[in-house]
């Protein structure tokens, strides 16, 4: 088990600067991209990710990963993602009517993208994991709904098509949307981006407590991939990108479970390597276990 607290509290700030992710609260306004910009000017750094755009108008979790976590990107941002929002019937409705045709919007569903998204207009499967109504508004037109969803649903165009499929002559909208939990980051846990820069505007007077407590270590990437350890005497091979052979394990049995074929975290002791490729090959005489996606250097 790696001791996240741990990592916090003992690395030096410049190093959890260097690995680790954010957990911003956006407001409405900025877009993804200046949210990301503004962090990255106030650490001075030169790269910083965001987990999964957000549109201006929408509110709520924005992962931000600086410096060299911005390598762990593509193991979040494919996760699930949760919303909270209003949406506007053009006619009034019954809570009973509407849950009728929310059913046919759970599980598997083709999605045109927006005209104005970035990515190319053709239908593609997304998966809605639940599609719930918490409340509605006395002229029974305001509905508000909470979703979990595929990353790369569109809640926009999901509410549009209910709205069509409901009444195709007038139809639905979207009001209002906050993201409450976007892969393991969510709401309880997130800050504003005016604490945090109050954080670092206290870390470069000499304060760094607030700031610590924001910054995520990059080691939290053992929460979504299965985590295996290697015998610290073979860190300098895999750092000139030697694949895992059996006797670097500390302990081989630990892949028995591990699906072929699956990523895997690498770690000695509580310090992550970087993220590899099971290999379980058939052949009783191979002694290869895995092969580098990408090994983080050591800081020098």
């Amino acid at each position: 088990m790696i001791n996240l607290t741990k990592i916090q509290e003992e690395r030096s700030i410049e190093e959890l600067i260097k690995f680790s992710i954010i957990n911003i609260d956006k407001p409405a306004g900025p877009t993804s991209f200046n949210a990301d910009v503004e962090i990255k000017k106030s650490l001075g750094l030169t790269k910083t990710s965001h987990f999964g755009t957000l549109d201006p108008i929408v509110t709520g979790v924005l992962p931000v990963a600086l410096s060299r976590a911005c390598r762990l990107m593509p193991y979040f941002i494919g996760k699930k993602k949760t919303y909270v929002g209003i949406m506007r019937m053009h006619n009034e409705i019954s809570i009973e009517e509407i849950n009728k045709h929310i059913k046919n919007f759970i599980g598997k569903i083709s999605q045109l993208p927006p005209v104005k998204s970035r990515v190319k207009r053709e239908f593609r499967e997304r998966e809605v994991y639940s599609f719930k109504i918490l409340e509605v508004s006395e002229n029974k037109k305001d509905f508000l709904f909470e979703t979990e969803v595929e990353a790369g649903t569109y809640i926009r165009k999901l509410i549009h098509d209910l709205g069509q499929a409901i009444d195709d002559s007038n139809g639905a909208h979207m009001i209002e949307l906050r993201r409450i939990q976007a892969s393991i980051f969510n709401e309880k846990d997130s800050i504003t981006i005016y604490q945090f820069l109050e954080a670092v505007e206290d870390y470069k007077k000499g304060n760094e407590k607030k700031l610590r407590l924001m910054l995520i270590p990059g080691e939290i990437i053992s929460k979504v991939l299965p985590v295996v350890y290697v015998k610290k005497q073979y860190l300098i091979k895999l750092y000139h990108g030697s694949p895992l052979f059996k006797e670097h394990f500390e302990n081989i049995k630990q892949i028995e479970d591990i699906k072929n074929e699956e990523k895997v975290a690498l770690f000695n002791d509580d310090n992550f390597v970087g993220v590899f490729n099971l290999v379980k090959s058939k052949k009783k005489e191979s002694n290869v276990i895995a092969t580098p996606e990408f090994v983080l250097q050591p800081i020098k």
